[in-house]
């Protein structure tokens, strides 16, 4: 049974993989497929030139896709991508400094402020109903306000 995939594992099927991660991280960007696309060039060219058997393959495309996986999320780390908006998918970020109304009074310094179109549970010094605070700190589904 194993004879029968060893045709198929040539440096041709790693050129094609590679192609086809790359393209797959061009129609859907998040810089992972990249890694693998390496991955898989390095395979080809390791099995071009050193005649590698399937298995060897297998085993040199599983380390050079772990390696370069981590590697690249290190490098992203260290480097990352300037962005117009560095709040736009923490809505919890996004949300300090928001003016507020208080919606339920805060006694022992919890109570409810609204944001948007729902209460949330608020903690902060005591403010009656009506009073405008400023949301200094989100945690969760709780938000810490100060008066405005």
């Amino acid at each position: 049974m194993m004879e029968s995939i060893t045709p198929w594992f040539t440096h041709w099927l790693w050129f094609a993989a590679a192609l086809l991660l790359a393209g797959l991280e061009i129609a859907a960007p998040g810089a992972f497929m990249i890694w693998l696309a390496g991955a898989s060039a390095v395979t080809a060219v390791l099995t071009l030139a050193l005649g590698l058997g399937w298995e060897a393959q297998l085993l040199a495309f599983a380390a050079l896709a772990v390696s370069s996986v981590l590697s690249g999320r290190e490098w992203l780390r260290r480097h990352p991508t300037p962005s117009s908006d560095p709040d736009l998918n923490r809505r919890g970020d996004r949300m300090i400094g928001t003016i507020v109304t208080v919606v339920e009074p805060f006694a022992h310094g919890e109570g409810r402020v609204q944001i948007g179109d729902s209460p949330w549970s608020a903690t902060g010094p005591d403010l009656a109903i009506g009073t405008r605070a400023r949301i200094i700190a989100v945690a969760g589904t709780r938000v810490t306000v100060e008066p405005a």
